[in-house]
């Protein structure tokens, strides 16, 4: 999963929602939280460890990451998480009552406003993301193309084929939709059953 649907996934608390969106940052052990991190951030972070856990063992996530072609097999992952942001916007009214421009503008707000806990690595990023609006934006299979492009040269230190990777979305399109389908109820439910496990409330 990428940051629109970690930070949806994530439910109703703040610091889930946070630690969603910084999870790939975070490297290493949680227990204890890495300096800088606060308990519930790292929490949220674990939340998003088993989302991705959950996402790799999924039939429909799998079955969209064998629609990747053999030349960028080894980064289909990547594709696959960029490509299901950009069915959860353009679904967006399918699985929430708030609308997409609400829900981006205040998890802006809440990333702002915890700043000073945000992995370093991660507060570029988010300059970025929250000056373009890059998760309403992924609605634009355009925008999700020109987002690969980029991680092929910022957020990848070796050669890869990332780049142009966006002409794979439109060329299975309604495969890479299905997928998508199918996979995201299953992975609310998970969510929130483990967020149940901790003894939060359900989906907001």
């Amino acid at each position: 999963m990428n940051f629109l649907a970690h930070a949806w996934l994530a439910g109703p608390l703040a610091a889930d929602r946070v630690g969603g969106m910084i999870g790939d940052f975070v490297k290493g052990g949680l227990a204890p939280p890495p300096p800088g991190l606060t308990a519930e951030l790292a929490e949220g972070v674990r939340l998003h460890r088993l989302i991705d856990s959950f996402a790799d063992r999924h039939s429909a996530f799998q079955r969209s990451r064998a629609r990747v072609s053999s030349a960028r097999r080894r980064v289909g992952g990547i594709m696959v998480d960029m490509f299901y942001d950009h069915f959860l916007a353009r679904h967006w009214d399918r699985f929430s009552a708030e609308p997409l421009a609400g829900f981006t503008a205040a998890l802006y707000r809440e990333l702002h406003a915890g700043a000073q806990a945000l992995p370093p690595s991660f507060l570029p990023v988010f300059e970025r993301m929250a000056a373009d609006d890059w998760l309403a934006g992924y609605r634009e299979a355009e925008r999700v193309a020109d987002a690969l492009d980029r991680m092929a040269v910022h957020r990848l230190r070796r050669p890869n084929p990332l780049a142009g990777a966006g002409e794979e979305l439109e060329r299975d399109y309604a495969g890479f939709e299905a997928d998508f389908l199918v996979f995201l109820p299953d992975a609310e439910r998970f969510a929130a059953a483990a967020r149940a496990a901790r003894g939060d409330a359900g989906q907001g």
